[in-house]
C-alpha cells in the first residue's frame, strides 16, 4: 500500500536517513522516498499509514495531515 506522510522538521540528509531507517525497521522492504524542500516521506510498506507515522514521530518528527 502507498501511502504519502507530511512530516515537519526534516532539514537535512540525516533527517532522510533517520526517517527511512525508522520505517525499514518495522517493515525492511519497505520502499521510502523523502522529498526534503515539500516535507513529505511517500512509502510502499505493508503496514499501516498509523503505523508508519508512528514510526516517524519515534524519531521526533511531526507527522500532520
Amino acid at each position: 500500500m502507498k501511502v504519502t506522510l507530511k512530516v515537519a522538521g526534516m532539514t537535512c540528509q540525516h533527517c532522510v536517513r533517520a526517517v527511512t531507517g525508522a520505517i525499514q525497521a518495522l517493515d525492511p522492504g519497505a520502499r521510502v522516498a523523502v522529498d526534503l524542500p515539500s516535507g513529505t516521506v511517500a512509502v510502499d510498506s505493508t503496514l499501516p499509514a498509523a503505523q508508519l507515522a508512528a514510526a516517524v514521530v519515534e524519531e521526533g518528527y511531526q507527522v500532520g495531515g
